[in-house]
């Protein structure tokens, strides 16, 4: 860790962001015991607060997230494991990390460096994704001998579609940032020499000023993917009547016609 000692770094800003950083930058921010620990303790933390509009996730020093921590996947270094009870703990850690998907408002990943393996599903679990020029995408599980884990197999064919996530997972191809937003990794790359997570915050900053009923509703109505035709319909003839009847929309009509820019409450 880095000499604050901690983790996992929480930033707050003024505009209802926060950032979490993943501070293990000696061990490329791989998902350590304590690192676990404190993101599951976070998320959760989270989850209740209305005055969160958006959530960054990036990493310290030169990596996004190098994955799970090696020292303790498979057998031989705890007497008594079994298949059974490595899918418990499995299962445990899949729901920890995975619970930033979960969140009410819309999470925005600034990918520093590599996101590899588990961290890739890390970044995959994000909204919106943006790189940095050194970013470098991987899911080598089989090349460690491992079927797919932390939602891989859901996660990676929703983000680059069934024919690119193959590629990926069967031949252990590794994606350069140059073809991240090709592949539909990244909704861009910033230029060479750009903050990639100043980059993102900016983009999370104007995520913050809409109307934070609204978003929640429409990331609801995003979450699980494309819906029939007939079942978008009914969602937005519930939602959109909800929205109608909060301030916000008052103050969005007022700030149009003044021209000026909204000031939301969130009520």
């Amino acid at each position: 860790m880095s000499d604050t000692g901690q983790p996992l770094l929480v930033e707050r800003f003024d505009d209802g962001v926060v950032q979490l950083t993943l501070n293990v930058p000696e061990r490329r921010n791989a998902m350590v015991e304590a690192l676990t620990e404190a993101w599951g303790a976070t998320t959760a933390r989270l989850a209740d607060d209305r005055s969160v509009r958006a959530v960054v996730v990036t990493g310290a020093g030169s990596a996004f997230c190098a994955g799970g921590d090696l020292s303790w996947i498979g057998y031989g270094g705890e007497g008594g494991t079994t298949p059974d009870t490595a899918r418990d703990k499995m299962y445990a850690f899949y729901k920890t990390w995975l619970s930033i998907r979960d969140l009410q408002v819309p999470v925005l990943a600034a990918i520093n460096g590599p996101a590899m393996g588990a961290g890739l599903c890390l970044a995959l679990a994000c909204d919106l994704r943006y790189a940095a020029p050194t970013a470098r995408f991987g899911a080598p599980f089989a090349s460690l001998g491992m079927a797919t884990g932390m939602g891989a197999s859901y996660l990676l064919p929703e983000a680059v579609g069934a024919l690119r996530a193959r590629e990926m997972l069967y031949a252990g191809t590794i994606v350069q940032a140059d073809r991240a937003v090709e592949f539909g990794l990244a909704n861009e790359v910033v230029a060479e020499g750009e903050d990639v997570v100043a980059h993102t915050r900016k983009v999370a900053s104007r995520v913050a000023g809409q109307a934070p009923i609204a978003v929640r509703l429409i990331k609801a109505a995003l979450r699980h993917g494309p819906r029939s035709y007939a079942e978008a319909l009914e969602w937005e003839a519930l939602a959109q009547p909800v929205t109608m009847a909060t301030a916000d929309l008052q103050e969005g009509l007022r700030a149009q016609a003044e021209r000026r820019r909204p000031s939301f409450s969130g009520r």
